[in-house]
């Protein structure tokens, strides 16, 4: 598994990254199975949100990762936990203020049993956003040591930027919808300034993988193995794309799923790729993925037989 820094931070962090938010219905036992796998493989990062629940409830996949894994101390130290705040499921719609974001780390905080977060997310922008609010939440949690590091997730350049006028601790990551097909973040630059040709972009999010770059901000795609028609590895939706799946994983000796994590892995950016599977065996499959070093052509050819166009 591949290591790296996560920039602004402390933490040494794995490119793959497990999330966990479909463990709400899962027992004691296939949890710790999971978990254990994913450590196993190299994964000890893993991503929680207040909204990973079941109905109208909320932390209910942070409460049963903790009753599932009982982790000690030490246990604790030697895994990174990341978990997000800001969209309340009742309606739905987006809370940024001092008094949500503050109640939903400190429960949070007690759903995972735990005394610190190491990165605390914002989750999707509200639109009503203050970033003085931001602010004082995030003094406030660093301060008392309840959270170490900050970030978010779905922003954009110029809502990271409004936010950074306020905010006084670094903005360490930016979760961002990312696979082959959905690739609009990475696409959508190598059109610039060619006559006659357009290109899906994602709203307003030009130019997020390089200001992310420049910035020192880690990118987590999330939704690696998705496409705008469900999972496009084995689809026939995406036959070209598969064909080159398949015959890269029989060069490099792994699964297509392992292909499509390089995929992302291959980027220098260094984005980590987070998991949204409750089956161990996957886990592993995909972490495998993460060292593949694939070739410039290699690179280019999956993004073409997914649809984008390379002038």
């Amino acid at each position: 598994m591949r290591t790296q820094q996560i920039a602004q931070t402390d933490i040494t962090a794995p490119s793959v990254t497990l999330g966990l938010m479909r463990i709400a219905e899962k027992t004691d036992e296939e949890i710790r199975e999971l978990v254990t796998a994913a450590r196993e493989a190299g994964v000890d990062f893993f991503d929680h949100a207040d909204i990973y629940s079941t109905g109208l409830t909320t932390h209910g996949c942070e409460r049963r990762f903790a009753e599932a894994m009982r982790l000690s101390q030490a246990e604790r130290e030697e895994i990174t936990l990341q978990t997000k705040a800001g969209i309340v499921k009742d309606g739905p719609y987006y809370d940024f203020s001092y008094e949500h974001i503050v109640s939903s780390a400190e429960e949070s905080l007690r759903s995972l049993q735990t005394d610190y977060i190491d990165i605390l997310l914002l989750h999707r922008p509200d639109i009503l956003v203050e970033p003085e609010e931001v602010a004082r939440a995030f003094d406030h949690l660093a301060s008392t040591g309840k959270v170490r590091h900050f970030g978010v997730s779905n922003h954009t350049p110029a809502q990271i930027e409004l936010l950074r006028t306020a905010v006084n601790q670094p903005l360490v990551v930016n979760q961002v919808q990312l696979s082959i097909p959905h690739a609009a973040i990475l696409a959508e630059g190598i059109m610039a300034n060619t006559v006659g040709q357009t290109s899906a972009v994602s709203p307003n999010g030009e130019g997020i993988v390089e200001y992310c770059r420049i910035n020192g901000i880690t990118l987590q795609a999330w939704s690696p193995y998705q496409s705008p028609h469900g999972v496009f590895i084995g689809s026939t939706q995406y036959p070209e794309l598969n064909a080159v799946l398949d015959r890269l994983a029989h060069k490099y000796a792994v699964t297509p799923t392992a292909i499509a994590t390089a995929w992302i892995t291959r980027h220098p950016a260094r984005m980590q790729v987070v998991l949204g599977t409750t089956r161990a065996d996957r886990v592993a499959e995909a972490a495998s993925g993460s060292e593949i070093p694939l070739t410039r052509p290699e690179w280019y050819e999956l993004l073409r037989a997914a649809g984008h166009r390379v002038p």
